[in-house]
């Protein structure tokens, strides 16, 4: 068995663990690689979410070889086989014990932020990690978590290395894999995209998870009102809506010809905001630059601008850790996945209608947030252009054809059926509130 991905791993180790659907158990994820797993099978529980934090100690020589691990509380853990097989002396373990622990009380507090731990006490605790080699890191967790009370243990992941499960069994009341080959070289090689997990993607899907279980942070205000925003040495106008409880923001990327004024954007903004998600529509250029047909197709310099003004949405109250998201048409969808394709992109997710993703080039491949593709069924040459584009995505993605639509969606209906499809992909991946028929949705939608 192979995984696309993290998320998907997580949603098929879910299925296997609905059992626990309705018992007092908590998820806790490993950071980092367990955290996107744990955070899909704590959605389909309607489980709590946190992290058990736990370092690796590697052999000096070799760090990339376990010899024991180090968690929260002071636990720690040492493989006495690999000690033996390596020759690491009392005085080495000791040094790099001390040096992984130093890392642990600064990891809790950057993904925990101010949010309390999650109680454990007399519950049953679902420890969650990507992948298990020699179990070192995954037995310290569990060691962590018998000390913070937790009652019952499950150790769960996708896939266990077979030589591992004797060890592990001392450490857990009960584990749970979807796969344990003998055959096992690496974690990595159980998935199609294995690319590492941010400390950014980590922190926030355990905000999304505080939220939906009430310890998020307090709501932002509601506001309505134009706004500028400075990006790249130039100030941008914009006009920003935060609903009431809204969970997420999607920007709006326009592309060549449009702006902030849109009816179309306009129109998917409220589609948006009916759903409780914030929406930021500007203009990308400024009116000396809407002119130049070079400003319009610098994709570089659009995905910079985009990248500033998220990082300002950052700035307002009640933004620091609630998801953003990017909604892009023609030239500004390619903005848009250009610049989610930088590793440090603070996007959750990524719609794109009537847009031109050829031009992200062969950045594409880099692009990790949630992406759907949006086009016109009678747009034939855009939608060749996405459909050869979507063969390059690596991450979780999909391609919605609406029939009967052309490039700008002015038929009956389309706007509405394209709206609709973006408010769900963003709804799934921000958090909204209910979804509410889009005014005036007609049409029939292909997946």
């Amino acid at each position: 068995m192979r995984f696309d991905d993290r998320r998907d791993a997580g949603r098929r180790l879910a299925e296997r663990l609905e059992e626990f659907r309705g018992q007092d158990v908590v998820v806790l994820g490993l950071p980092r690689g367990g955290v996107p797993v744990a955070a899909e099978i704590a959605r389909a529980l309607d489980a709590p979410l946190d992290v058990v934090v736990v370092r690796k100690v590697g052999v000096p020589y070799r760090p990339e070889l376990a010899m024991g691990a180090v968690g929260e509380g002071g636990v720690r853990v040492v493989d006495r086989r690999v000690l033996a097989l390596t020759g690491v002396s009392p005085a080495a373990l000791a040094e790099a014990q001390q040096r992984e622990s130093a890392e642990i009380e600064a990891r809790v507090r950057r993904f925990r932020g101010n949010r309390p731990r999650v109680p454990l006490s007399g519950r049953t605790a679902l420890v969650v990690d990507d992948g298990i080699a020699t179990g070192s890191t995954a037995r310290a967790a569990c060691a962590v978590v018998r000390a913070l009370g937790a009652a019952r243990i499950v150790l769960t992941a996708p896939v266990c290395a077979g030589s591992s499960l004797r060890q592990l069994a001392a450490d857990a009341d009960e584990l749970i894999f979807l796969q344990t080959p003998r055959d096992f070289a690496a974690v990595g090689q159980f998935y199609a995209d294995f690319r590492p997990t941010g400390d950014d993607e980590v922190v926030e899907l355990l905000h999304r998870a505080a939220r939906r279980h009430g310890g998020g942070a307090q709501d932002p205000p509601p506001r309505d009102e134009e706004v500028a925003v400075r990006a790249a040495g130039v100030d941008l106008a914009g006009h920003l809506t935060v609903p009431e409880h809204a969970s997420g923001m999607v920007i709006f990327v326009h592309g060549s010809g449009s702006s902030r004024h849109s009816p179309r954007n306009r129109y998917v903004a409220d589609v948006l905001q009916r759903a409780a998600l914030a929406t930021l529509l500007f203009d990308l250029l400024t009116p000396e630059e809407e002119g130049s047909r070079a400003a319009v197709f610098d994709i570089k310099l659009l995905a910079q601008r985009l990248a500033e003004v998220t990082a300002w949405v950052r700035t307002q109250a009640g933004w620091q850790s609630r998801p953003s998201g990017w909604f892009g048409a023609s030239t500004g969808a390619g903005a848009a996945l250009r610049a989610a394709a930088d590793p440090d992109a603070d996007v959750a997710a990524v719609v794109s209608r009537g847009g031109r993703p050829d031009l992200a080039g062969d950045r594409l491949s880099d692009v990790r947030a949630p992406t759907l593709l949006i086009v016109g069924g009678l747009d034939r040459a855009v939608l060749e252009l996405n459909e050869a584009a979507r063969s390059h995505l690596r991450c979780e993605n999909g391609l919605a054809v609406v029939p009967g639509a052309t490039h700008l969606f002015e038929e009956p209906g389309t706007l509405a059926a394209a709206a609709a499809l973006a408010r769900e992909w963003f709804a799934g991946h921000l958090g909204g509130g209910p979804v509410p028929p889009a005014p005036g949705q007609a049409g029939v939608i292909s997946p």
